[in-house]
């Protein structure tokens, strides 16, 4: 059993603000540290439950946060960016299933540290009709290749927008959200073995493999710069609708490589270069 785990930082056990999960915070490298457990609970678990390969992909902001010291030696690690394929790559049809470790609420939402992909640059996404964060897209993305997500851990609202996607997902909330930077914490070891024991059950249990979906879906970003939807529509395909909003229609996981091709884009446009 291949068992691939995507690690986000916002969901982490303990964390609750940005100087917990962004360099050079006060307490980053205290986070980073947090970051690793939870992983590495999740890894027991998988291995508990029958995985003969764990691959980590390390899916938060600079994308080097893990310790790999610090990492179960049984998984390998996916570290650094930029990446094609962003918080999943990496998977792909011959993985068994997902686990997504530290997960966190999308844009507009009342979960700690929620947003969607860039906190300060994107007001909404919509796949097809339907508002989406980063759990519902990679949901998706896993299940065009057949591939299903049979954990997810992070706050309370995480776990709730996951179960409205997808209601045959396992959560673990390891905290409950008081406000966008404020929650009440389960313990810490009570956390790691909740993460543990439900990745162990998650694998063990039955699971459908997804239908595999190649038809056309239209995605929807709305950025809160005019400039990042200015440029966009120079990639092929790409419309813009009004001074903010851009779409692009492809089948996934095509579509989120697109969509990572934007957030780098929108990451160029929003970084003041020199005057030259």
């Amino acid at each position: 059993m291949k068992v691939y785990i995507s690690a986000d930082m916002e969901g982490i056990t303990g964390l609750v603000d940005a100087e917990d999960v962004q360099p050079p915070g006060r307490d980053y490298e205290r986070g980073r540290v947090m970051m690793t457990e939870d992983v590495n609970a999740a890894v027991r678990g998988a291995f508990l439950g029958g995985a003969t390969t764990v691959l980590v992909n390390d899916a938060h902001g600079p994308m080097r946060n893990l310790l790999p010291d610090l990492l179960d030696p049984h998984a390998t690690l996916i570290k650094g960016r930029p990446k094609p394929m962003g918080m999943i790559e990496g998977l792909g049809p011959e993985y068994d299933v997902v686990l997504c470790v530290g997960f966190h609420a999308r844009a507009g939402v009342l979960g700690v540290l929620s947003h969607s992909f860039m906190g300060h640059e994107i007001e909404d996404i919509w796949l097809d009709d339907q508002v989406v964060g980063e759990i519902g897209l990679l949901h998706d993305a896993a299940a065009a290749y057949g591939v299903p997500v049979a954990l997810l851990t992070g706050d309370d609202t995480a776990c709730a927008e996951m179960n409205a996607w997808d209601s045959t997902v396992a959560t673990v909330a390891v905290k409950h959200a008081k406000d966008r930077f404020a929650a009440q914490l389960v313990p810490v070891a009570e956390a790691r073995a909740a993460i543990e024991s439900t990745a162990h059950k998650a694998l063990r249990a039955t699971r459908p493999t997804p239908t595999v979906n190649r038809t056309t879906r239209r995605l929807t970003v709305r950025w809160q710069n005019a400039s990042v939807a200015n440029h966009l529509p120079a990639i092929p395909g790409v419309t813009r609708t009004d001074d903010r909003t851009v779409t692009v229609d492809a089948p996934m996981p095509d579509l989120y490589r697109l969509f990572n091709l934007f957030l780098r884009v929108a990451t160029a446009v929003t970084t003041n270069p020199p005057y030259c």
